[in-house]
């Protein structure tokens, strides 16, 4: 893959090999760790947010800057500022205290990050980019400073950190692998979250994270596209899927009274491959006759505003359940997504819930009550096509997919942050008939991360995203390479944005699959054409016009 913000691989495993040595050893030149510079250069940094982005989410601090400038133009005061938010945070958010103080430095969580793991940069080892705002912290909010002065690990606020802060705490995607061994129990992830948020006070910031969040305040959903677009874009996909199937379906927009609301990231609707699990999705309501609806209002079912503030995250997730009040509804169904199942599971219930003007959910193929989503009102997709297959309800033919030998990738935030393992794999196991996994400590609780999570998937940032992706990317190439894997299957729609770019980097032949989109391959839809073709209009092995499927 040929991209000028990253190295080609061999360049890069030569880089790694010369300065591995020298950081990793601790020649640091006579200086302590955290006073080396940062560097700024090509593909380690996020352009800023455009002014008028900031003018429209009515931010702190628009202008013109870039990381490789050496004046930020940070605003008068900007000191005050960031002290001010961080005594207010530490007041509010009882987890940011617990964990600046909690941390014994025990180094459980050290070669945890894939940012670590693929950069060799001791600083995105968790536990010291913590230690980048913890020694703030120190100086400022404790008695520790002036009681052990050069021991206590403490030191002042400069422009220096805010650019150290804006580098490494943008070289962590909150994926929350480091939590899971760290014996305190601290979450890094809600640490970024917070720094993030302080850095956006001064006008410190992203624009692939900010951009998104201004289009969905305006329109509903990231991309911005406007209701009339965003509806005729699906009706579109409807006639790719009768042109492929011979089967027209019929989905209902802003239909009040329909018994579920589907909701799924706007990367489904109009970004590749994300458009053929819409396609999945949109065959499967049709094959169970599901009486739902979706809305061109809240037509985004991820949420940068996790990355940004609570505040916003808090604003993004209402407008899902402003949305199904206002069509009357009974529940909601959620599509293939990452951080929209993070802020659904672990937040939303504190920030906008309980929902109790929605029903608890039942499937009304199956009867099933999803007793999990009891107070959220949503139910994920996996599960609920899990628990159809579950009880005989599809009509399937997984040979339709015996052209891809598949493995799983388990997106963040739905392992880690709901636990969901294993109902993606035995949908996964009912479509296709070969699925292998990925090494036991490369998956589920401990997968790895993608590399470009939390609003980091921009080309400008192609040399870290390739890095941070290396360890996922080496457990793909070893299934590979001992199971002639092709195919990398995911149920997130960032993984599904950001893993093309890593496979074609690290595992050229690897092609990345929606979970949905292997259903829609598999089903056997009544009325349907001879199927030769799966949704990509690639030919299905075995099912050629001079074979016989029956």
């Amino acid at each position: 893959m040929s991209n000028k913000y990253a190295l080609k691989p061999d360049e890069l495993k030569k880089e790694f090999e010369q300065k591995k040595p020298r950081l990793l050893k601790g020649e640091f030149g006579g200086k302590d760790w955290w006073d080396l510079p940062v560097e700024f250069r090509d593909g380690n940094w996020c352009f800023p947010a455009k002014p008028e982005v900031l003018d429209e989410l009515h931010f702190a601090n628009p202008r013109k800057w870039a990381a490789t400038d050496k004046d930020w133009q940070l605003p008068a005061g900007w000191e005050k500022t960031i002290r001010d938010g961080m005594k207010d945070r530490l007041k509010r958010f009882r987890s940011f205290k617990v964990f600046m103080d909690s941390c014994v430095r025990c180094g459980a969580c050290a070669d945890k990050c894939h940012f670590f793991l693929g950069t060799g940069d001791p600083k995105n080892m968790p536990v010291l980019r913590a230690e980048l705002v913890r020694s703030v912290y120190r100086n400022d909010f404790t008695g520790l400073a002036k009681i052990l002065k050069d021991f206590s690990g403490s030191r002042t606020l400069t422009q220096d950190v805010i650019k150290e802060w804006h580098m490494y705490f943008h070289q962590c995607t909150e994926c929350r692998r480091c939590s899971v061994f760290c014996p305190m129990g601290i979450d890094t992830a809600e640490i970024t979250m917070m720094v993030r948020e302080l850095l956006n006070l001064i006008g410190v910031n992203n624009n692939w994270i900010l951009a998104p969040v201004a289009n969905c305040n305006r329109t509903g959903n990231h991309l911005g596209i406007e209701p009339h677009t965003f509806e005729q874009n699906i009706m579109s996909l409807v006639d790719d899927i009768e042109d492929v199937t011979g089967v027209k379906v019929n989905p209902t927009f802003n239909r009040k009274g329909a018994e579920i609301l589907f909701i799924t990231p706007s990367g489904d609707v109009f970004a590749d491959p994300g458009v053929y699990t819409m396609m999945g999705y949109l065959l499967l309501f049709h094959h169970i006759g599901l009486d739902y609806t979706i809305s061109t209002y809240a037509s985004e079912g991820g949420n940068f505003g996790m990355f940004t503030s609570n505040e916003m995250m808090k604003k993004i997730n209402a407008k899902m359940y402003h949305e199904a009040k206002r069509l009357g509804v009974k529940w909601i169904l959620g599509g293939e997504c990452g951080h929209m199942w993070r802020v659904v599971h672990q937040y939303m219930n504190t920030m906008n819930g309980p929902a109790d003007f929605l029903k608890e959910p039942v499937s009304p193929i199956t009867g099933t009550k999803f007793t999990n989503a009891k107070t959220t009102k949503m139910v994920h997709i996996a599960e609920f096509t899990a628990d159809l297959i579950k009880h005989g309800k599809l009509k399937l033919d997984p040979t339709r997919n015996d052209h891809l030998r598949t493995t799983f990738h388990d997106s963040c935030n739905v392992a880690r942050g709901m636990g969901m393992f294993e109902e993606p794999r035995y949908v996964l196991n009912k479509v296709c008939n070969v699925f292998h996994e990925m090494p036991e400590n490369t998956i589920k609780e401990q997968t790895f991360c993608c590399g470009s999570g939390s609003g980091l998937n921009a080309e400008e940032f192609m040399d870290t995203r390739m890095r941070g992706g290396f360890p996922r990317a080496s457990a793909v190439a070893h299934v590979r390479e001992k199971h002639k894997v092709d195919s990398l299957v995911t149920i997130c729609a960032i993984d599904r944005a950001s893993l093309p770019a890593l496979m074609r980097y690290w595992n050229p032949g690897v092609t990345v699959y929606g979970l949905h989109e292997l259903v829609g391959n598999a089903l056997i839809m009544q009325g349907e054409k001879k199927r030769t073709e799966d949704l990509r209009e690639n030919p299905m092995a075995g099912f050629g016009e001079g074979d016989d499927d029956e």
